[in-house]
C-alpha cells in the first residue's frame, strides 16, 4: 500500500503548473503497473468501455506548493508514527489511521484525548493523494491542513502548535531532519504539516484483481464478480458515487442513516441536501475497512448492501439516487463478489525508528 522513496526516479510538472506527479521504475510499488494480458475470450465493448473508466493512473500528484521529495517522505513518516505529536504523548496519527487496518483503526468510532470516543469513524487516508476535500463533513481544503487539524484539535491529539514545535525542538534528531526537508525554514507547523501530507501521498492502494482485470487478464476475477461489476454501474446505480478508479465522486450525500449528526449541513446551511450528507468512501482495500458508514453503523458489507437495497431512511435531504434498489439475492452475492475484488496483497509497513 506504501510506495518507497528509494523507487522514484523524476518529477513531472504539468503544463498549468498546478501539481506535479511522481512515477516510479517499479510502478507495481506505488500505483501500481499496467500489464498486458491475453484476453480469454472476444470483448465485450460495453463492459470494455465501463472498465476503462476505472483504470488506476501512473502517477501520484503532489501539489506545486508541497512538491515531492524523499527528505520530505522520510520526516512526514516519522511524525505520522510519533506519539510525542499529541498532549499525552499517546496519541500520533497512526493511531487512527493504522496500516494494519487499511489506514482506518477498525473501531466505529475515533477515540481521542484522554480515551474519549468521537463522534465518527476514522475515515482511511489511502488514495488520499488524489483527494479534492478532506474529512467526512469536508471541512478540510488540504491533506497539510487536515494533518495539523487533528494534532490541535481538543478532543483528538490536544496539541496546542506552540508546544508541538517546543517539544520537536526539544528533540535533538528533529532539526537535520527539517533541515534536509525543508533548508533554512527550521522547525515550522507549516514544515510538520508539509511532512506528514507528503507521506501520507504515498499510500496508494496496492495493484488488485480488479485492476489485472481492467488491464485484460480476464480471468483474474469470477464470472460473479464481472456481474458484480455491471450491477454497480446499473442496476445498484453504485458507479453514481462511486466513481473513477477510487470509487468515490469526492462529493457528499444523504444515504439515509438513521442518525442526528448533520454532516456537510453545518457548513452549508441552507442547502436542503447538505443535511446529514457525508463525503462518500473510496472502495478500494474495502474488505479490510470494517465497520462501515461515517459513523461505523454498519458492521459489515453485507449489511451496507441490504441497506442501500432498503434505501434507508426517508426525508427530504436523502440524495435522489437512494431508494430501494429491488437486488435479488444473487445479484447482491455478485455485487459482494465485484467488491472483494478491490482488496489487494499488500506489503506490511514498517513503523520507523523515531528521533530522539
Amino acid at each position: 500500500m506504501i510506495g518507497t522513496a528509494t523507487n522514484v526516479i523524476r518529477v513531472l510538472a504539468v503544463a498549468a503548473g498546478l501539481v506535479s506527479f511522481i512515477t516510479h521504475s517499479d510502478a507495481a510499488a506505488l500505483v501500481g503497473e499496467t500489464k498486458t494480458f491475453e484476453v480469454a475470450k472476444a470483448p465485450d465493448p460495453t463492459v470494455d468501455k465501463l472498465r476503462a473508466e476505472y483504470r488506476r493512473p501512473r502517477f501520484i500528484p503532489f501539489p506545486k506548493d508541497n512538491p515531492y521529495t524523499a527528505e520530505k517522505v522520510s520526516l512526514g513518516k516519522k511524525l505520522y508514527f510519533d506519539t510525542r505529536l499529541s498532549e499525552a504523548n499517546l496519541l500520533s496519527c497512526a493511531a487512527c489511521h493504522n496500516p494494519g487496518y487499511a489506514w482506518g483503526d477498525g473501531q466505529p468510532k475515533g477515540v481521542g484525548h484522554l480515551m474519549k470516543p468521537l463522534g465518527r469513524r476514522s475515515p482511511t487516508i489511502v488514495n488520499a493523494a488524489y483527494g479534492q476535500i478532506f474529512m467526512w463533513d469536508g471541512r478540510m481544503a488540504s491533506l497539510e491542513m487536515q494533518a495539523l487539524g487533528p494534532i490541535t484539535a481538543d478532543v483528538e491529539m490536544a496539541l496546542t502548535l506552540d508546544k508541538l514545535l517546543q517539544r520537536l525542538n526539544a528533540i535533538p534528531e528533529y532539526k537535520p531532519l527539517f533541515d534536509a526537508a525543508f533548508p533554512g525554514q527550521g522547525i515550522t507547523a507549516q514544515g510538520v504539516a508539509k511532512a506528514i501530507a507528503t507521506y501520507e501521498r504515498t499510500v496508494v492502494s496496492g495493484y488488485a484483481p480488479f485492476d489485472a482485470w481492467t488491464d485484460g487478464d480476464d480471468k483474474a476475477i469470477s464470472e460473479s464478480a464481472k456481474r458484480g461489476f455491471m450491477i454497480f454501474n446499473t442496476k445498484a446505480q453504485c458507479s453514481a458515487c462511486h466513481s473513477g478508479w477510487r470509487f468515490t465522486d469526492d462529493s457528499f450525500h444523504d444515504i439515509g442513516l438513521k442518525s442526528s449528526d448533520i454532516g456537510r449541513g453545518k457548513f452549508l446551511e441552507g442547502v436542503p441536501k447538505a443535511m446529514h450528507a457525508f463525503k462518500t468512501p473510496g472502495l478500494r482495500e474495502i474488505s479490510r475497512r470494517a465497520p462501515y458508514m461515517h459513523d461505523g453503523s454498519i458492521a459489515t458489507l453485507d449489511a451496507v448492501v441490504e441497506h442501500y437495497n432498503g434505501g434507508g431512511v426517508a426525508r427530504d435531504s436523502r440524495s435522489d439516487l437512494i431508494k430501494p434498489l429491488g437486488l435479488s439475492a444473487d445479484e447482491k452475492a455478485d455485487l459482494l463478489a465485484f467488491m472483494q475484488t478491490l482488496t489487494s496483497d499488500v506489503d506490511p509497513t514498517t513503523v520507523p525508528v523515531l528521533p530522539r
